[in-house]
């Protein structure tokens, strides 16, 4: 994790090669090639690229949040104004030439109508670290969870009817495994910030006016930490590849997705985690479709069987199953079987569609043919016209 002062004057769209006014589509697209490319699985022992990802997803986790990217982008304007100076990245500004301004109002004034805590707590996340939110004068450091993650799968036909157990493998930030996520080395804990007494922000006066930034003691944290984890250097995470066994339920849709609750991307110093949502993709099966609950199968038969009626094996989920086709049926009759389709989550299942299909051969001996020519005259003899009323 880049310290966190540095998220400022960092370029996030110039890490995803995108420009600033890029969509949010070309944005994730961006990130997933350039995750794909620099994922440490696929450059191993490349600690170039491995620094590389770690950036590319610190951006992607500012930049495809909506609310984070406006504020993002509020921080960045105001910081090339000129408006941001001094030791800790602010200064008391002449805005109008009328001496200061009060800090706390700017960033409180700043979040807009979305909610929230505005561009004070994105400047607390970015400077202060994800659990150190400031601005105003009532209230401590607020825990930021973790960011949502994003990844996919693809299912059998017959898996993704039936419900299956998936294995995934995701590259993320996560807790670190040695101080659980503390940030402390094993053994010793965080304390409570003396300077700021565990408020993560310090105000000082200068005439008649108040400034409140973040504590330059604890870095707008809320807390020290003498002895940080050699791990993950007093962050609470780490990069690295895990294995989540995803529990699919049944009768899962193509384009699905299944949220994951606290299975995303760490939160800083024991806060709470992020989701992983998981997009389902299904592949086609050779045999069936489907059409919500039901099941659709196309059966092919022949001419006689048609006329003449037959029982017919038609598979099922399960197996087989003896469908019944009456004597006379039309070429395209679509028969019901209840119960046989997908199941429901609410119990039960749908139906299977079986839509019969008349094959015809190509290619007759002189039996079979002779016998089609005998039945077609007795056909014209009993006077059925298959075009009757046709075209008329």
């Amino acid at each position: 994790m880049a310290p966190q002062r540095e998220w400022l004057e960092r370029d996030f769209y110039a890490d995803l090669g995108v420009s600033s006014d890029a969509s949010a589509d070309q944005i994730k697209k961006a990130y997933r090639k350039l995750a794909r490319e620099l994922h440490p699985d696929a450059n191993p022992g490349d600690t170039a690229a491995e620094e590389r990802f770690k950036r590319v997803s610190e951006a992607h986790s500012v930049l495809s949040d909506e609310t984070k990217r406006r504020e993002y982008d509020e921080a960045r304007t105001l910081m090339a104004s000129g408006r941001f100076r001094g030791g800790n990245g602010f200064g008391g500004g002449t805005p109008g030439g009328a001496g200061g301004f009060d800090f706390g109002d700017l960033f409180g004034a700043a979040g807009g109508a979305g909610g929230g805590g505005g561009l004070g707590d994105m400047l607390g996340d970015l400077l202060g670290g994800r659990g150190g939110g400031f601005g105003g004068s009532a209230g401590g450091p607020r825990q930021r969870r973790g960011n949502d993650l994003e990844t996919e799968t693809t299912l059998a036909f017959r898996d993704a009817v039936q419900g299956t157990t998936v294995t995934l493998r995701v590259t993320s930030p996560s807790p670190c495994t040695k101080c659980h996520g503390s940030g402390a080395r094993p053994g010793s804990s965080p304390r409570t910030c003396p300077t700021c007494n565990g408020t993560a922000f310090v105000t000082r006066n200068q005439g008649h006016f108040g400034f409140s930034e973040p504590c330059p003691d604890c870095q707008g944290t809320g807390t020290k930490i003498d002895d940080p984890c050699p791990d993950c250097q007093g962050t609470g995470i780490t990069v690295r590849p895990r294995t989540i066994n995803v529990r699919v339920p049944q009768g899962v849709e193509d384009g699905q997705r299944i949220r994951l609750a606290g299975q995303g991307e760490a939160g800083m110093r024991g806060a709470p985690s992020g989701d992983l949502y998981v997009t389902v993709h299904v592949m086609a099966d050779k045999v069936f479709t489907r059409s919500g609950n039901d099941l659709k199968v196309s059966l092919p038969v022949s001419i006689s069987e048609l006329i003449l009626g037959a029982t017919i094996s038609v598979p099922t989920l399960d197996g087989s199953v003896g469908v019944k086709i009456p004597a006379g049926t039309s070429d395209g009759r679509t028969l019901r079987l209840k119960g046989r389709g997908v199941p429901k989550r609410s119990g039960g299942s749908g139906d299977l569609l079986v839509t019969v299909k008349v094959a015809v051969p190509t290619k007759l001996d002189d039996a079979a043919t002779e016998a089609m020519k005998k039945y077609a005259e007795a056909e014209r003899a009993s006077g059925f016209d298959p075009r009757a009323g046709w075209g008329r």
